[in-house]
């Protein structure tokens, strides 16, 4: 039997020793290890850090110093931890992809984006940065207090001034004991631009606050894919902020294209990336790309992929974003030490404890300085007593055998206290000239006034809310700069059309498929027989296949040879010069190899009671509900289901009690009801329209108007306008009448258009010129005549387009 008296065991149960210890040891790494403080956004190794480099003199002005001699100040004065922590700590303190704005000036192999690491202590030399400064300014005016260090030989300060808000400033990442803080960085200016706004107004709301900071500002850039989830951060503290890669999409010869990728997300590795891209080519997960290199220089980050000549460079760059850290999440938590408590907080709180940690440096150095002056004025005032009375104080010296009876013998014969005695003693005799004495009022009088304004700053919370507003508006001006992280606008939060202004546009589509807008008042009305102006510039034997003019809010519904539908809003289409040649279509649409547009519709709104009027080249005529095309899928939409080598050329937007007239290649014209059409399914192949002779075909098709006239334009550039009333309502299927006399001067028909003397239209060519027209200037003829010229043109061109312009379109008329 043991003797627990004699061997002195206490019985301990051995549960309540393990959450008593582990609590201890939590508590320990929260506080001393993993989470930064809400008032200076350090945690404790980066606060010894720029303390011991301060304590050195590493300071900007100075010659950058070995990185080991930092460490080891550190280690041995103020963190007994390895080594290896302390480097790694102020290697990433220098990094300008990890820290918005780096506390350390580095000189040497600092690692980089691709993971490399940064070459070892004795070989890297590093200094304080210029902003790391003001991490330390006034730290010597007691501003904050210094705690025993760990064997307590010496003392540390257990936060720095933090001159600017560096939590925010520079975010911070740990993992602590059943929590973790992941703050993002954000712009400097921003955050400053937000403080001084509370300033302004105490009762600001986070919403208003978000006016000034608008999210974070990652040193590597990017892109952050809407404002959602950087609300739900600033509101609640935590929150999924979605960030991606800038990347653009470039034409290459050969009909191939490349994507360029500039930005990446945030703590992203580089060379991790293509790795992985590399790694979805050769797994056959993502097809279509024929070559990765990266060109990245000291000028910047360049990812280059080249696509195959008819991979679709939208639909690879998504598949991209969805499978490597092209597109990443940074799941917000603004975890932080309050007190020495670990709490989360909104934007808001953030920004309030600074604020108040603040006030409190202003408040402590406002003190140290008020004591500093006033001790300097009560020596002051003993000198000017002692001036006063110089020949009596000179004879108390002299007559003093040693040098404390002179102080006892002053102190008591002018009521003079032992530091202004003293000073008395230890002043020079040039200090007695003229010059002097006056030097000393001037300095007396100044301090007097320095007094009275620190006691008023002391007295005044809105004078050191003023002193806070002053000192960190210098700060900006000195070290603020632009915004690096765009913030873009995800299609269900925000309304884009509201930034949107509405305009008339012209959108061109080649028949390479490069399309662009410019604005309809670029083109001015001409004579007829005018040459016309250049459009646009084509790529070789390139020419205009469609033109038409549109809202820049309407939907731009496009078709294309297949039966399949894609949509986009009209200023989503880049807006280009008038010669210059556009942006690729498959830039825009997901369209697959070999698909190509052949119709596009603007559609003001998707509502009840429109339908939509295909008709396709071999003379087949379908209609359909328009809501049943009300989709933003990017991928596409079955439209129509077609027949063999049969392609879809018009699409018109109707009520479904419409009139109207097609007119074919050869000549021929047929006008019937659109009641004859009934409504059918989105993937319907339809009913005949026209029944056409041997190598016919349709190139156009018009609603009805009243009083107005058929304008028919040929290959060649001859046209007329032909009365409505000329041509009879037939049933759906025959076919149809005369509407043009063919000659080898003329050429075949090029399209045609229900026109009246109000419109303006416009004839585009195969080399790419355009020409417009007004209606009323073209003539009136019979059904069977040849027309007249409406446009000159070199030989082997031909008329390739017509459009119709209104000249003051109605709310709900349709533009052609």
């Amino acid at each position: 039997m043991i003797d627990n008296s004699a061997q002195k065991i206490i019985p301990v149960d051995i549960e309540s020793e393990m959450k008593k210890s582990y609590i201890d040891y939590a508590m320990s790494v929260i506080v001393g290890r993993a989470l930064p403080d809400v008032r200076d956004g350090l945690k404790p190794v980066h606060r010894r850090i720029l303390y011991a480099m301060n304590e050195l003199g590493f300071t900007p002005d100075k010659p950058h110093r070995k990185s080991a001699t930092t460490v080891g100040e550190v280690l041995g004065k103020y963190h007994p931890h390895g080594d290896a922590a302390v480097y790694d700590s102020m290697v990433r303190m220098a990094q300008d992809f990890s820290l918005r704005y780096p506390l350390i000036d580095g000189h040497g192999n600092f690692g980089s984006i691709d993971g490399d690491p940064a070459a070892a202590m004795r070989y890297t030399e590093a200094r304080m940065s210029k902003l790391a400064v003001e991490m330390l300014s006034d730290i010597e005016k007691e501003t904050v207090d210094f705690v025993p260090n760990y064997d307590e030989r010496l003392k540390e300060p257990s936060v720095l001034p933090s001159r600017f808000p560096n939590l925010l400033v520079n975010g911070s990442s740990g993992i602590a004991v059943g929590m973790a803080t992941n703050i993002p960085p954000h712009n400097l200016t921003e955050v400053i631009n937000g403080i001084v706004a509370i300033i302004d107004d105490p009762d600001i709301t986070i919403e208003e606050l978000m006016q000034h900071i608008k999210g974070p500002d990652f040193p590597t850039a990017g892109i952050i894919m809407g404002r959602q989830g950087i609300k739900e951060a600033y509101m609640t503290g935590k929150g999924r902020i979605v960030t991606r890669a800038k990347a653009t999409i470039e034409q290459m010869n050969n009909n191939k294209q490349r994507i360029i990728v500039t930005e990446i997300p945030y703590q992203v590795n580089k060379a991790r990336l293509i790795e992985k891209i590399a790694e979805l080519v050769r797994d056959k997960k993502v097809e279509g790309i024929s070559d990765l290199r990266d060109e990245s220089d000291r000028e910047g980050m360049r990812i280059v992929i080249e696509l195959k000549r008819d991979a679709n460079g939208n639909i690879i760059l998504n598949q991209l974003y969805k499978y490597t850290q092209m597109q990443e999440t940074f799941s917000v938590i603004m975890l932080a030490l309050v007190d020495n408590e670990p709490k989360i907080l909104n934007l808001r709180q953030v920004l309030d404890h600074y604020i108040d940690f603040q006030k409190q440096v202003i408040v402590r150095r406002t003190k140290y300085d008020l004591d500093k002056a006033e001790a300097r004025a009560h020596i002051l005032e003993g000198l000017r007593i002692a001036l006063d009375h110089i020949d009596a104080i000179i004879s108390i010296i002299r007559n003093s055998q040693t040098t404390a009876i002179a102080k006892e013998r002053l102190m008591g014969e002018f009521n003079l206290s032992d530091a202004q005695s003293q000073a008395i003693l230890d002043m020079r005799l040039s200090r007695l000239t003229g010059l002097e004495r006056e030097k000393i009022e001037e300095e007396y009088r100044e301090l007097l006034e320095t007094i009275k304004y620190l006691r008023d700053v002391l007295a005044n919370e809105s004078m050191v809310l003023g002193i806070i507003k002053e000192e960190l508006l210098i700060i900006k001006e000195k070290f603020g700069d632009e915004r690096r992280t765009a913030i873009s606008i995800v299609d269900d939060e925000i309304d884009i059309e509201d930034l949107i202004e509405e305009e008339e546009n012209v959108i061109t589509l080649t028949h390479f498929g490069y399309i662009k807008r410019l604005p309809a008042n670029t083109y001015k009305s001409q004579k007829r027989g005018g040459k016309g102006i250049v459009g646009l510039s084509t790529r070789e034997e390139d020419f205009v296949e469609t033109l038409f003019i549109a809202s820049t809010h309407h939907h731009i519904l496009f078709f294309t040879d297949k039966g399949k539908m894609y949509r986009l809003k009209a200023y989503e289409i880049p807006e280009a010069g008038r010669q210059a040649k556009g942006t690729a279509i498959v830039n825009l649409l997901e369209i697959e190899p070999g698909e190509k547009v052949t119709a596009v519709i603007p559609v003001k709104e998707f509502r009840e009671g429109q339908y939509l009027l295909m008709v396709t080249k071999h003379g087949v005529v379908k209609k359909t509900d328009l809501m049943e095309y009300d989709t933003a899928r990017k991928s596409g939409l079955a439209a129509i289901t077609l027949r063999d080598e049969d392609e879809l050329i018009r699409v018109k937007l109707t009520d479904g009690n419409q009139q109207v007239i097609l007119g074919t290649r050869y000549g021929q014209a047929i006008r019937f009801s659109e009641e004859d059409v009934r409504p059918m399914g989105r993937t319907a192949q339809g009913v005949k329209a026209i029944e056409l002779n041997e190598g016919d075909y349709v190139v156009g098709m018009s609603l009805i108007r009243e009083n107005a006239d058929l304008l028919v334009v040929t290959e060649n550039g001859f046209g007329k306008k032909t009365s409505l009333d000329e041509y009879r309502i037939q049933s759906r299927g025959g076919k149809g009448i005369l509407t043009y006399k063919i000659t080898e001067k003329t050429g075949n028909i090029a399209g045609i258009k229900v026109v009246t003397d109000k419109d303006d239209v416009m004839l585009i060519t195969s080399d790419g010129t355009i020409i417009r027209l007004q209606v009323k200037e073209i003539s009136r003829m019979g059904r069977s005549t040849q027309g007249v010229t409406l446009m000159r043109m070199e030989e082997n061109v031909k008329v390739v387009g017509v459009a119709r312009i209104e000249e003051e379109a109605e709310e709900n008329d349709e533009v052609e």
